[in-house]
């Protein structure tokens, strides 16, 4: 579904990815392990278009979106969640949903998304008119996810969807995205700094270490790899 090719990108003169390649199948939960600065970030806003490749190629289903503009590959059906979840935190949370929705024209593919989030996010349906900005940590990653839904995506990227919420509710989220992926029948492509977390929902996973993949495999692999076991899992 997505082939990411021999991708080198840059910030100014100091290089970030230095040509990794990885694949996703469709229907998969992947992975991308490493530590600050290892380039994960700039992996996923380099595929939604955000950043522009030095070289390499980036293909999703089947073309090849390296040099398309972000809101060209979010109307092919690939989303990002960004890490701090970027929400427009002056507006309502139903304001929120409908931004997700800009590009989409079907009024009743609308109206069955917005249903769909407000069922697996129900605190979300109980502060529709409360102001983003207001919400806790949790409910705030709760309405990027569902802003991003509200998008129709095929392919789903989450960046650090822990960071900065309440422990009570990280398992809520990563329940939910397991549901995104197994009844809505969404690909995602998982980055987190949890990564007992990230491999125990993940069938997949890449590990990144100075903008380079370091190590791959099946993610019950990876956990029981002793490397990764003594660098990320506490082991």
């Amino acid at each position: 579904m997505l082939q990411v090719t021999d991708l080198h990108v840059s910030y100014g003169v100091i290089s970030a990815l230095n040509g990794i390649s990885f694949k996703i199948e469709q229907g998969a939960i992947v992975t991308l392990i490493g530590g600050n600065g290892a380039g994960k970030s700039t992996t996923l806003r380099t595929i939604s278009g955000l950043l522009r490749p030095r070289s390499g190629t980036i293909s999703f289903l089947g073309e090849d979106i390296s040099t398309l503009p972000a809101h060209r590959i979010v109307g092919r059906g690939l989303c990002h969640v960004p890490e701090g979840r970027m929400i427009f935190s002056n507006l309502t949370v139903e304001e929120n949903l409908a931004m997700g929705a800009y590009l989409q024209t079907d009024a009743a593919l609308n109206a069955r998304n917005r249903d769909y989030v407000l069922g697996i996010f129900p605190r979300l349906k109980e502060r529709l008119r409360q102001t983003a900005g207001t919400l806790s940590g949790g409910e705030q990653q709760m309405l990027a996810i569902g802003r991003a839904l509200m998008g129709n995506p095929k392919f789903l990227m989450l960046d650090e969807p822990s960071l900065g919420i309440a422990p009570r509710l990280i398992t809520t989220i990563f329940e939910k995205i397991v549901e995104i992926n197994q009844n809505h029948g969404v690909t995602i492509l998982l980055v987190e700094q949890n990564a007992k977390l990230a491999l125990e929902v993940s069938s997949y996973g890449y590990v990144l270490e100075t903008g380079r993949i370091v190590l791959e495999g099946p993610s019950k692999d990876l956990r029981a790899n002793p490397r990764l076991k003594a660098t990320y899992l506490g082991g």
